[in-house]
């Protein structure tokens, strides 16, 4: 469990830099904070909240969705201008949400091979897992994907880190993790969590990124999928795989927060929770 939280990352949006000023007293400095690179925010919003993210203490990981850009420029302003705001030394790498490409990147792999993230800055690439699948991608094509990145950072010298998506169930995750390391893929993991939320917020998100949520699964985190009306933390969830987490069989694992906005509740979840357990 120590090791789970001695290092966690968190989520923010470029809609949340006030929310971060709120929540900074309770996260730790040096902490890894990733700003979303969501359709319905402009570039300068998502500048802002890496700006912001190094301005407080922490360490910005910019998100960039492939698909979601326009032109190789589009890709180049936005790193040049992360560069010059000393945010770009660590991004998070993915294909994004459209299924045809605004543009001439297919997916992850494309924006990594380009060599533009090395030309500015960029020292450190997160890539994303799916313990429990993609709706709309075939398993054995997220295997190959996340090999060949894995493989694609190792011949550029570069370090990495995969991100999962958040989930319910511990089980799934803990297998995933087994198969990472039997695929030859020695990346360090940080397993995504969902951070305190009501349950109708929760099973949206869910639903929205395809996220098992039975019945079953659901009384094992701590809700119930037919009271909508009540909240619901991680807690058993870390604690749960806290007790499977072996690293021997699934290497280095952290853990990494989605805030679904509200970073401050999430950050103060986190630092109770970190008391709790580690006192």
């Amino acid at each position: 469990m120590k090791t789970l939280l001695e290092d966690f990352s968190i989520e923010m949006t470029g809609k949340d830099v006030a929310r971060l000023d709120e929540a900074r007293h309770t996260i730790p400095p040096g902490t890894r904070i990733n700003v979303t690179f969501l359709e319905n925010e402009e570039p300068r919003m998502r500048l802002d909240a890496a700006r912001a993210v190094r301005q407080s203490g922490f360490v910005p990981v910019p998100h960039i969705s492939a698909r979601r850009l326009r032109s190789q420029a589009m890709l180049e302003e936005y790193l040049a201008a992360l560069e010059a705001a000393g945010a770009c030394e660590n991004v998070l790498v993915i294909a994004g949400d459209p299924a045809t490409p605004l543009g001439p990147y297919q997916d992850a792999l494309a924006v990594i091979e380009s060599g533009l993230l090395q030309k500015h800055g960029v020292r450190h690439i997160g890539v994303s897992g799916y313990p429990e699948g993609h709706p709309a991608i075939a398993e054995s094509v997220l295997w190959s994907a996340l090999e060949r990145k894995a493989a694609t950072l190792a011949k550029l010298g570069l370090p990495g880190t995969v991100i999962t998506q958040f989930g319910f169930d511990v089980d799934p995750v803990l297998k995933w993790l087994e198969a990472v390391r039997e695929h030859g893929i020695d990346l360090p993991v940080r397993v995504g969590v969902p951070g305190p939320a009501g349950v109708r917020r929760l099973l949206t998100y869910a639903a929205r990124f395809g996220v098992g949520t039975s019945a079953g699964i659901a009384k094992k985190y701590g809700f119930s999928i037919t009271n909508l009306m009540g909240t619901a933390g991680p807690d058993r969830f870390i604690r749960a795989l806290g007790e499977g987490y072996d690293p021997q069989r699934h290497g280095e694992v952290r853990l990494h927060f989605y805030t679904f906005g509200g970073l401050k509740a999430t950050a103060d979840w986190i630092a109770e929770f970190r008391q709790r357990e580690l006192t």
